[in-house]
């Protein structure tokens, strides 16, 4: 039977409609996609204690609500503890607004005298920055309420999902029957497991070294602004920066020196350097293994799409597409692209010379 020549002009078009029809559906059911994209990451995360319990003759049922009901008292006791440190924040603000007034004036009297800026000048740009604080608050209010949003919608798909688990499998077991085109399963729940787990534990790390580096630097309110800049480390690269920005600001307002706020930065960047070089290659590991342009494209393409919840799913997401790539045949080379390692030894592991040669033998 002759062999059908590959069209490689046609498969590209097909492609990029495929492409476009799924960003334009993720454009437009975002709030839909975005919980049940959190949900079915989680219920991966959850999948192994699923199974221990089910071992243990343990209900499924009963099971998954075991797990769901610890996994919700963990983030309970987590949202307590940060409350309690925005409480003791906000009992504060009449004190931060006196040093901040004067933080205020003498920065204008320093712009007017050593740099010839009017106050009518000032006030224009004070005017403007006030303006982008206030669009900015919006969006964060908006976010709040998609927040409370996936807090209840969330729970409900992964209990759906790790219910109907079984279907799932048998689904794609009988739309991709060959055992080896479906042996990427595997692959999918180990990075699944092993970036969000990682993650978790980078995030307590990242938090504790950012607290008692505030801590020892006399920063107030320590524990809240290094809990929050662990929380921010899920998203990459620029989490941690957005995290230093609001106690640096803290450090100018309250202390009598502008070295304090640089202090925080010091702080903020040794401990991002430990991050990237030490501390989450040894937790996380090759888990997603993508390399820093590739992840810094998907950060900014799920920022535009989904916003923050597209920068916190877009690392895992390139790896999940990563794993799809590998496994099929005309996109393989794309994982050269995203992968982190060494081009040759990711070339050799595809075998791509093999099948590009395989392929012009087809068409030639």
């Amino acid at each position: 039977m002759e062999q059908k020549a590959f069209n490689r002009l046609d498969y590209t078009y097909k492609l990029f409609i495929v492409i476009s029809l799924i960003i334009l559906t993720v454009i437009l059911a975002r709030d839909i996609i975005i919980p049940i994209a959190f949900a079915s990451f989680i219920a991966v995360v959850m999948l192994p204690a699923i199974k221990w319990m089910e071992q243990k003759k343990i209900n499924t049922v009963l099971a998954i609500i075991l797990v769901l009901l610890g996994f919700t008292i963990i983030l309970g006791l987590l949202g307590w503890l940060i409350i309690d440190q925005i409480m003791a924040l906000v009992n504060d603000l009449p004190d931060i607004q006196n040093r901040l007034e004067v933080f205020v004036n003498d920065f204008q009297t320093t712009l007017r005298s050593d740099f010839g800026i009017s106050l009518s000048d000032q006030n224009t740009l004070i005017k403007d920055a006030i303006k982008t604080i206030t669009t900015y608050a919006g969006d964060v209010l908006v976010s709040t309420g998609n927040l409370l949003s996936l807090i209840i919608q969330v729970p409900i798909y992964i209990f759906l999902f790790l219910i109907y688990r079984n279907k799932f499998r048998l689904f794609f077991q009988t739309l991709m029957p060959s055992q080896q085109e479906f042996a990427w399963k595997k692959d999918l729940e180990n990075v699944l497991q092993g970036y969000v787990t990682g993650l978790s534990l980078v995030t307590i790390i990242i938090a504790a070294l950012n607290t008692i580096g505030l801590a020892i630097l006399g920063i107030e309110h320590a524990i809240f602004f290094g809990l929050l800049s662990g929380l921010l480390t899920i998203i990459p690269y620029v989490g941690i920066f957005i995290g230093a920005t609001l106690p640096a600001l803290l450090a100018l307002i309250t202390k009598d020196s502008g070295w304090y706020a640089v202090g925080v930065i010091g702080i903020f960047s040794f401990v991002q350097f430990l991050e990237g070089n030490f501390i989450t290659p040894k937790i996380t590991g090759s888990k997603v293994s993508v390399n820093a342009l590739a992840a810094i494209i998907a950060l900014l393409l799920g920022g535009k799409l989904l916003g923050i919840a597209g920068m916190i799913l877009a690392v895992p997401a390139i790896g999940i597409l990563k794993i799809m790539l590998s496994y099929t045949t005309h996109l393989k080379p794309f994982v050269i692209l995203l992968e982190d390692g060494d081009p040759a030894s990711i070339d050799d592991s595809l075998d791509i010379h093999q099948e590009v040669k395989g392929e012009e033998e087809i068409t030639g």
